[in-house]
């Protein structure tokens, strides 16, 4: 007693010491992640290098402002989000994976032929597209040296631009290398060109009779375990996942707004109206007030949005207020800021001063200068060639005739609304400019209109009353009653079926990216954590199951095997009845007299397309036709829509092959076509890809 008094408070450390570690090594466990490393950042492997998170999302951050700048969209979608990461991942991936063969096969691009690839006599095309002449979509040899000569003058920023630029190159090149050793040694021997020429061209000419599976009502049929087990043996290759689906249940409640919530977002809207009208800073109140912060800017007739307010502003005076009006789920407000008449089109040439490089006020001066300049005589072209960092630079800074929407607002008002001749210093988020008016072309009539939206939403009431309902659904769920209590909600259940660990939306839910997560860290069975809340959508899930990486379990796929194996267990039962109808019979007319169907002439099949017409691909039949005998009754024969018997009535060969060579070349044209995403798939395969994107996107 002595002794344990004199240790227990050590017995009691190592006691709780010991708790603790349990608890920490079950989380870790369940977490699925490792006791002994941070992976806290570890977006994914491949064969054993691992993907940081971290490196990931600034690949997306690079791809996401490439995309915004080729198609001109501000803010992405969730589902552009998501294409952009899934091509991004990809990316990663693909890089990874041939690297290492290239290593392997010590595939370099030396500095000469980088060089070369930039300002060579083929250069690259991707130097071909980003220094293309607009009207011509060659490359403007100009244009891009003057970029070159500049480059040790430019920002930080695109210096490290270009770097990433040339690294990607670079490393496009190193793939197409690899890619081509491989498909350089595909080869297409004369026997291969031969088999693929007779089965393209000889034909056969025959008659068939069937039963088609549809004869049988499905619930006429008994599948047994070894029918399901037999079928799933026989076709396992097919059921390898690429990756790990989920599929679950889920109902939603709907807490869209109601007539009451409606009434008050139009009041609200009418005062904001009436307040609109008096202030004397339009963009400010729209910056406040609306939902939608869209730029203030002039537009013609039928640019504004809404047939609408197409025909009340071009006819309204300053200050005219329109509104509130519902459009695309919220009340709106329209004031008529401005509008006059101006050029359809400009015709201008600008100087674009970096302020990045040397700060706005140095970048106003210059301009000022370079403005005197020209004002006394010195020329426009030569010195946009010398001092602007404009694409146009090369062409003395020439853009071309415009009209209004192609240039940013203050450079668009500066053209639009001076005249022919006029130079001027305007600043833009591009930095400052110089603008001179060429031509001014046609005239009409144009509208700055300001814009504000209340959004139609749900009040807090109506809000509370629906989430208050989906709450107490959640609630009443037990392990086996889901169903049960769906029907009684008078709702209607539905199903995300095989939802991949980074979707962004499953049938019905346009932004699902949490109940995704919540999908893919449950176990089967399980119901949602807590209730879901997208946009005026309440959901409450089931997750149903869980269909891991690789080759999936009979249970997996039993459901999605069941018409398969009961036509098979059907084929069966008529093949049996056919072969009694074969029995005694000597032609196929008999046979399908006794068995109750007809017969079916068929003319010119060939091997390479095993299109029965009117029906489907039977490539069982068909390649027992092309190996049978004429003027022969066939045993029976399970297809994939019914159970045949036929007779070989003739073949018609083909002439000879003339021209073996053709015949080659054009089988090894598609088997390179194949070849890229094929060779990427293998290496990829091989590479034991692991993807823990679920758990970060």
């Amino acid at each position: 007693m002595g002794f344990l008094r004199d240790r227990m408070g050590k017995i009691l450390a190592i006691s709780i010491g010991f708790s603790l570690l349990a608890f920490i090594i079950g989380e870790v466990v369940r977490s699925g992640g490792s006791f002994f490393r941070d992976d806290r950042d570890l977006l994914g492997e491949v064969s054993g290098e691992k993907i940081s998170y971290t490196d990931f999302n600034k690949k997306v951050d690079q791809n996401s402002a490439q995309f915004r700048q080729q198609s001109g969209q501000g803010a992405l979608s969730p589902q552009i989000t998501s294409y952009v990461q899934e091509t991004t991942w990809n990316q990663m991936v693909a890089q990874t994976v041939l690297q290492k063969e290239v290593d392997n096969l010590g595939l370099q691009v030396g500095t000469d032929e980088t060089k070369s690839m930039v300002s060579g006599n083929e250069p690259n095309p991707q130097i071909v597209q980003a220094f293309a002449d607009p009207k011509t979509g060659q490359l403007d040899r100009s244009r891009l040296n003057n970029f070159l000569s500049q480059l040790p003058t430019l920002s930080p920023e695109i210096k490290q631009q270009w770097s990433d630029f040339i690294t990607q190159m670079i490393e496009a090149k190193l793939q197409e290398k690899y890619v081509s050793l491989v498909t350089n040694s595909l080869y297409v021997n004369t026997l291969e060109a031969k088999d693929d020429y007779q089965n393209k061209n000889r034909l056969a000419n025959f008659k068939y009779a069937v039963l088609n599976y549809s004869s049988i009502p499905d619930n006429k049929v008994t599948a047994t375990d070894a029918d399901y087990q037999a079928y799933y043996d026989e076709h396992k290759a097919e059921f390898k996942n690429q990756q790990e689906l989920r599929s679950f249940d889920f109902i939603t409640f709907n807490a869209a707004p109601s007539s009451a919530d409606s009434a008050g977002i139009k009041k609200q809207a009418e005062k904001l109206a009436a307040d609109f009208k008096t202030t004397t800073n339009d963009s400010l109140f729209v910056q406040i007030n609306a939902e939608t912060k869209s730029a203030i800017s002039y537009k013609h007739k039928g640019q504004l949005g809404d047939p609408k307010l197409d025909s009340v502003m071009f006819n309204a005076s300053k200050g005219f207020v329109y509104g509130p009006y519902l459009s695309n789920g919220s009340y709106k407000i329209a004031k008529l800021v401005d509008s006059h008449v101006e050029a359809d089109s400009v015709k201008a040439k600008h100087i674009l001063i970096d302020e990045k490089a040397i700060g706005h006020e140095k970048a106003l001066a210059r301009a000022d200068s370079l403005k005197k300049l020209i004002d006394g005589g010195a020329s426009f072209a030569d010195l946009a060639k010398k001092f602007s960092i404009d694409g146009s630079a090369a062409k003395g800074g020439e853009l071309g005739t415009f009209a209004r929407g192609a240039m940013v607002g203050p450079f668009e008002d500066a053209a639009f609304n001076g005249k022919k001749g006029d130079i001027k210093i305007v600043s833009t988020q591009f930095g400052v400019h110089i603008i001179q008016i060429e031509d001014q072309k046609g005239s009409s009539k144009v509208a700055k209109v300001a814009i504000v939206d209340v959004p139609l939403k749900a009040s807090s009431a109506t809000q509370t009353v629906v989430y208050s309902k989906a709450q107490g659904f959640l609630g009443s769920l037990t392990t086996d009653n889901f169903d049960a209590e769906v029907k009684k909600t008078g709702l209607k259940k539905q199903t995300a079926a095989d939802v991949t660990g980074v979707a962004v939306s499953v049938p019905g839910v346009n932004s699902a990216r949490d109940l995704v997560r919540w999908a893919f860290t449950a176990a089967k069975g399980d119901f949602s954590d807590k209730v879901y809340i997208e946009g005026d959508q309440y959901i409450v899930a089931h997750l149903t199951q869980i269909k891991p990486k690789g080759i999936l379990s009979l249970d997996d796929v039993k459901k999605q095997i069941q018409p398969m194996v009961l036509n098979q267990v059907k084929g069966k039962a008529l093949t049996d009845k056919l072969q009694s109808a074969i029995n005694g019979a000597s032609t196929i007319d008999q046979v399908a007299q006794k068995a109750g169907t007809s017969v079916n002439p068929i003319q010119n099949m060939v091997f390479a397309n095993p299109v029965i017409p009117g029906s489907s691909a039977e490539y069982k039949l068909i390649g027992t036709v092309f190996g049978s005998q004429p003027n022969k009754l066939s045993k029976p024969i399970a297809g994939a829509q019914g159970a045949y018997v036929f007779v070989l009535d003739s073949f018609t060969n083909p002439a000879p092959m003339t021209d073996a060579v053709r015949e080659k070349q054009q089988l090894g044209q598609t088997m390179m076509q194949r070849a890229d995403s094929q060779i990427f798939e293998a290496l990829k395969d091989k590479a034991n890809v692991k993807d823990y994107r679920a758990k970060f996107l």
